[in-house]
């Protein structure tokens, strides 16, 4: 250790405590985080200033940007030269920000993620926005701070008539702490400014109705509000983007194309991604994918197979790809130097104050140079009105130095007058010159009176920024890029799935799949069907229905136990097809199985399950109505639907709005129909009340049927025997009931004459002309035909040959399809013609 030093020890925990803090506050203040009064970093206002100092103006010629990097570099940054290349270039693409700061003319880059040019081949300008935000800083209307030599002088702030930091938005990472803040259409901020200007007390909801939501440069959608609410109430929120996109028609195929891609989504990685996912087969339907776009805008082809569904496409798109992405606003700016987490209305306060001190500043400035010159003007008319003795005594005077002595002696000026008139020019002797002066000095008096006025009144100089605030609208304004869609969210699994009609059917050994409605024809009455399902020996099709794939189904077992499912999730399969065993989807006993179902809608609207119940019927006659609230809430082991006495099991469910009548068939042809109201709700619990009084031991319920109360008029009853027989007749026949009303428990009334021919009843329906029937046999035939090719009949008749029966087959199931227009016809391509289906209400199942 040389003499005269001494060490100093240091715990280095301290040390390094005290030396990263310092360094965290440097990053945080003079690199990572914008300044809430002109929403700038240090690199991108000294980029301006840089520009402005070297004079290259909108109007002026490109320069070299290597030229206006080295003057940065040289005397206010001093960091790395691609640091000052890499903020100018994102000043300068259409893609990165909302209102470009900065002209370029050369390769800066592209949305594809490819490096600009370098910088000695690219050139640059400023563009009329960026003069707009340096405007008056030669006013004395910003601080200014020494730069990293002390050599020169630059400005701390920039006195921007623009609220940049709203319109442009900002992205840093500095020490502990981030900014992510989201640009927004420039004529909606000013609009919201103006808007707290003039009312200071007005509330976020209300500058919301001005400023919509964010504006992203390369447009897209917002897809749902929530988020949006969220970051300008508390300063943080996620906004959801997505790309824009159509359908159209391409080499034949149905095609989507994107237009516009959400904001900071590099396009060529985007659909790289996209193509392995559809490699990998995580997305499926899509053929092809092409880049399309050129010097006209993005166009991104996705190219679909045949059999491909393009909505169900695209929202896998949004799910799986960047096509939806989301924007985690983070509004963090320095106040005062300090870092603050701010929200809609904060970020234009601040920005209004700092306006308010530029145009307090601006005009003090004006003021004092105003009076400085009426001052030299008061002087210059002395001298104007006293010019020959003026002359006389300067010739008298043997220097410039005595000559103003004099004249301050002699007219009582002050040095500055008399050294303006020892500088006067012989033309200004003139009389034109002279009354120049006059005019001159009246125009500043009224100036200063102006500024006197605006200093001492708030009221005008808030008008004078929103006079200059609605000019940069008027210059800048344009309309919005980005959609809002409000009623957007996440994707859910629904949005992945077309809610298409489909055919469910379940095999007697519980066999379960969902097919497409359009793989079933018409045919005519009598034919003897056409393959419908592969079966395994004994086993025979027991229920089919029709629903949509978005519906929910409730499956009840005979053993009184309820499970939930949506349609969705029951395995896909051909018409040919076996199907999937229901204990493996859903976790039913082996000795139990489904006996009946229902369709129902979304079971979280809560008015919607307030106001429907679930009538059951058991094979024992039992009848049991519950509110289907109680069913809302099903779990994965099941829930109990009833209480199931021994000997009973549970045959059918229906969902009713508390207005139907029931009618309730038993397999000896006899019928009862009475008001539903007569049964009261039960719980879940309960095992219900007598509903038919059973002729016999062998005798057991076939079906329950409810009709609204409001349709008994044109509903009829369709039964069908195990042998093919089948008839349809009225409820009421002109007012008058053919089956009458009584209590429930009774023994009800014949409703087909069973004979040996016909054999035992096995199902009952309520119809309509306008709907199809299907049966299905046991051995797996199916036929449609229309109601209305089977005439109306009395009660007591046995009815007509519906299918033939071979050898010893027998109907296993009969439904219905509801036919809004002519009897349809499902060609060969699968289209559904002159056909509409409602899944809700036109589904009735029988054992």
């Amino acid at each position: 250790m040389s003499e005269g030093e001494k060490l100093i020890p240091i715990n280095i925990e301290d040390e390094m405590k005290s030396a990263y803090i310092d360094y965290s506050m440097s990053v945080i203040v003079s690199r990572a985080l914008p300044d809430v009064r002109d929403g700038l970093k240090p690199v991108h206002r000294r980029v301006l200033f840089g520009m402005h100092e070297l004079g290259i103006r909108s109007n002026s010629a490109y320069k070299k940007s290597a030229r206006i990097v080295g003057e940065v570099l040289g005397k206010y940054h001093p960091h790395g030269d691609t640091s000052v290349y890499d903020a100018m270039v994102r000043m300068a693409q259409e893609w990165s920000l909302r209102y470009l700061l900065v002209d370029g003319q050369g390769n800066f880059g592209s949305v594809d993620g490819d490096s600009p040019a370098a910088m000695r081949y690219t050139e640059a300008r400023m563009r009329k926005i960026s003069e707009d935000m340096l405007a008056d800083i030669e006013k004395e209307t910003v601080d200014f701070q020494l730069n990293f030599d002390d050599s020169l002088e630059e400005p701390k702030v920039l006195p921007t008539k623009v609220p940049t930091l709203l319109i442009n938005g900002a992205s840093g990472i500095a020490v502990g702490m981030a900014t992510n803040m989201p640009p927004h259409n420039i004529s909606e901020v000013i609009d919201g400014t103006l808007a707290y200007i003039d009312n200071n007390d007005i509330e976020i909801d209300e500058l919301m109705q001005h400023i919509k939501a964010p504006d992203f440069p390369t447009g897209g959608i917002i897809y749902g509000y929530d988020g949006v609410r969220e970051a300008f109430k508390t300063g943080r929120g996620r906004v959801v983007m997505r790309a824009k996109a159509g359908f159209e028609e391409s080499n034949g195929r149905e095609a989507i194309i994107v237009t516009e891609i959400p904001y900071q989504v590099n396009k060529a990685d985007m659909i790289k991604k996209t193509a392995d996912l559809v490699n990998d087969k995580r997305i499926e339907g899509i053929a092809t994918i092409r880049d399309e776009s050129d010097r006209n805008g993005m166009r991104i082809v996705y190219e679909l197979k045949r059999d491909a569904v393009p909505n169900v496409v695209l929202n896998t798109l949004y799910k799986y790809t960047q096509l939806q992405s989301s924007f985690s606003v983070n509004n963090i700016a320095l106040v005062k130097g300090r870092p603050e987490m701010l929200n809609l209305k904060d970020l234009i306060f601040h920005f209004v104050e700092h306006r308010h001190e530029v145009v307090i500043r601006r005009a003090q400035y004006e003021l004092r140079k105003a009076e400085e010159r009426a001052h030299i003007l008061e002087g210059l008319i002395i001298a104007s009105d006293n010019i020959d003795e003026v002359i006389a005594l300067i010739r008298s005077s043997k220097d410039g130095e005595e000559a103003r002595g004099k004249l301050i002696e002699r007219f009582k000026l002050s040095e500055i007058q008399a050294r303006a008139i020892v500088e006067m020019r012989l033309r200004q002797l003139t009389g034109l010159e002279q009354d120049k002066l006059r005019a001159e000095y009246d125009e500043i008096m009224k100036v200063i009176q102006g500024l006197k006025e605006l200093l001492a009144s708030k009221e005008l100089r808030m008008e004078l920024i929103k006079t200059e605030l609605a000019e940069i609208k008027e210059k800048y304004g344009d309309e919005r890029r980005s959609r809002i869609e409000y009623a957007g969210g996440d994707v859910s699994i629904e949005d992945l799935i077309a809610d298409e009609q489909v055919v469910i059917t379940i095999s007697h050994a519980g066999y379960i799949k969902r097919t497409s409605l359009t793989e079933y024809k018409t045919q005519n009455r009598g034919g003897v069907g056409q393959k419908s399902a592969a079966t395994r020996d004994q086993d025979f099709l027991e229920h089919l229905f029709v629903a949509t794939n978005h519906q929910y189904l409730m499956y009840f077992t005979q053993k009184g136990k309820c499970y939930w499912m949506r349609v969705f999730e029951i395995p896909e399969g051909t018409k040919a097809s076996k199907g999937r065993a229901i204990q493996n989807l859903i976790n039913i006993e082996s000795d139990d199985k489904v006996k009946a179902f229902i369709c129902t809608q979304d079971l979280k609207d809560e008015e919607y399950i307030n106001s429907h119940y679930v009538i059951m019927a058991t094979k024992k006659g039992q009848v049991k109505k519950t509110p289907l609230e109680q069913y809302s809430r099903p779990r994965q082991n099941g829930i109990n639907a009833i209480t199931i006495k021994d000997g009973d099991e549970l045959l059918e469910a229906k969902l009713t709005n508390g207005n139907s009548q029931v009618l309730i068939a038993v397999k000896s042809g006899k019928l009862v129909r009475f008001e539903e109201s007569k049964t009261r709700p039960m719980g879940r619990t309960a095992s219900g009340v007598r509903g038919i009084t059973l002729a016999n031991e062998n005798d057991e319920v076939i079906g329950m049927v409810s009709v609204d109360e409001n349709a008994v008029n044109e509903s009829q009853i369709l039964v069908v025997t195990e042998n093919g027989y089948g008839k349809r007749t009225k409820i009421e026949d002109e007012g008058e009931p053919v089956y009458r009303i009584t209590n429930r428990g009774g023994k009800g009334v014949k409703t087909l004459n069973i004979t040996e021919k016909t054999g035992a009843l096995v199902s009952i329906n309520y119809v309509t002309d306008a709907d199809d029937l299907m049966i299905i046999n046991k051995s797996g035939l199916t036929i449609r035909m229309d109601v209305s090719d089977l005439r109306v009949m009395g009660r007591a008749t046995q009815g007509v040959r519906l299918i033939n029966i071979k050898g010893k087959d027998s109907i296993a199931a009969v439904t219905k399809v509801l036919r809004e227009e002519e009897p349809g016809i499902i060609d060969e391509e699968g289209e559904i013609n002159g056909t509409e289906f409602d899944s809700t209400d036109t589904v009735e199942n029988n054992d």
